[in-house]
């Protein structure tokens, strides 16, 4: 049997102000049938919701990382992001507050790459492109495996999308071992993930497959796991009412 991994991730009890919306009320077409994930848990976190012009973030200001980030993609959009420029300009980003987030200075010296989970060669605009290097759609990740490993899922992943007949939807993030506290880098203890998980969803066919892999540099991507296995692993209902 599987030994059972859980994203275990504990939130501060702070008021949200007026700039993190809880629902993602104003980014909900990133989600299948407009509907976020759902997580198993016994109190709904007080995690910030983070629209983007491509993409939305769950954001966990206990690990400065993401929960999930979500993105809608088509072969149009990719058409559009091999003509976008790469910016490479990384940056805090200012909807958090400071206790809550990730700085550069955290990634220097660590040891890992910013490692984007809406990846930065999905961005079909300027705009999209220059958010993607928002720090809160980054997490600590083995260089070799972000630039190897990790990089050729992603290049799969478009190369699905561009084979695809309509909008694919796809959900990305860190997953940490259930009772046991990460690793951290930086002055702001930036949490260093187990694994990472990219989970594609189809639904003109209704299909799924989700990508799993250690976060070191020795991993090799392996067979997809099913979404199922990918709920039981986390504890959250990334595509809520769906069935594999």
């Amino acid at each position: 049997m599987i030994k059972k991994l859980l994203l275990v991730i504990l939130f501060p009890l702070l008021t949200l102000p007026a700039f993190a919306a809880q629902d993602f009320s104003e980014c909900r077409h990133f989600f299948s049938n407009a509907q976020p994930p759902v997580l198993d848990t016994p109190q709904k976190p007080q995690a910030r919701a983070l629209c983007f012009s491509a993409f939305a973030i769950l954001h966990s200001g206990q690990s400065r990382t993401p929960v999930y980030v979500a993105e809608r993609l088509n072969k149009q959009t990719l058409i559009a992001a091999k003509e976008t420029k790469r910016t490479n300009r990384f940056f805090a980003d200012a909807r958090l507050p400071r206790a809550e987030r990730a700085e550069l200075d955290d990634f220097k010296g660590s040891g890992y790459d910013r490692g984007h989970m809406a990846p930065a060669a999905d961005m079909g605009s300027p705009e999209g492109m220059a958010q993607s290097f928002s720090l809160a759609n980054m997490v600590p990740q083995a260089p070799i495996n972000n630039r190897k490993a990790w990089a050729n899922i992603e290049k799969a992943t478009r190369k699905y999308v561009m084979r695809a007949s309509g909008d694919i939807f796809i959900i990305t993030g860190p997953v940490f071992d259930a009772g046991v506290r990460p690793q951290t880098i930086g002055k702001n203890q930036v949490w260093i993930p187990r694994h990472l998980f990219k989970l594609v969803y189809d639904p003109a066919t209704k299909k799924s497959w989700v990508h799993w892999v250690e976060n070191t540099d020795q991993a090799r991507a392996g067979k997809p796991i099913s979404y199922a296995e990918l709920v039981q692993r986390t504890g959250i209902a990334f595509l809520p009412g769906y069935r594999d």
